[in-house]
């Protein structure tokens, strides 16, 4: 009987010990889930702050016109002047090209980039001195062509690049994420948009070439 009494103790003292050890991994399972939850999402939201590959990016994307030869799918299938032809927020920048008769030397180039001050970035120049320019071809061109890099440049290459433009001089650009300085001041509004021919950054003040 005493045996018995002793047995039967044992025997609940293996269970009380197997059900706090299964308690126990329990709790260290709970602790383990929200150490690991944060591992998972983090890249995630590393890839949230950079522009998506061969998506335009930008506050000023919103003026750019949903569909048509002016869209992003339409300018992506002309060369880069007959793109920028048909974007209503170039038209100035169209209409100094075609001054500075360069519309086929962008359309013929291969593989460019073009940084395009909007209409509102030529508006910023007094009216006088805008005109005046328009009207001297080989100041105009020159002024153009320090807008253009013979080379493409995706939006990680401006981080910190410098940059020989073919008006022969070199254009500095900086910044990160989707926040670009071109030049001095200049502001990417646009970036990252694609013609047949080049890599379109639309900006948002006119370049003006080193003396």
């Amino acid at each position: 009987m005493y045996r018995t009494r002793i047995a039967a103790g044992v025997l609940a003292a293996a269970a009380i010990a197997t059900a706090a050890s299964a308690c126990s991994s329990d709790d260290d399972d709970k602790a383990d889930g929200p150490t690991t939850a944060p591992a998972s999402s983090a890249p995630a939201t590393a890839a949230e702050s950079s522009p998506s590959a061969d998506q335009p990016f930008g506050a000023a994307c919103t003026a750019v016109p949903k569909s048509g030869k002016g869209s992003f799918t339409g300018m992506s299938t002309d060369p880069v002047a007959t793109a920028a032809s048909n974007n209503p927020v170039l038209s100035t920048l169209v209409s100094a090209v075609k001054q500075a008769g360069l519309v086929d030397t962008l359309n013929s180039a291969k593989n460019i980039t073009v940084f395009a001050p909007t209409n509102d970035a030529f508006k910023k120049i007094p009216k006088a001195t805008l005109d005046k320019v328009m009207n001297d071809k080989k100041t105009l061109t020159g002024i153009l062509t320090y807008h253009v890099v013979g080379q493409p440049v995706a939006p990680s290459g401006l981080s910190a690049g410098d940059f020989k433009t073919l008006n022969g001089a070199m254009l500095k650009t900086s910044g990160s994420g989707e926040s670009f300085t071109i030049g001095d001041s200049a502001k990417v509004g646009c970036g990252d948009v694609h013609t047949a021919n080049a890599t379109v950054y639309i900006i948002d003040s006119v370049l003006m070439p080193p003396k």
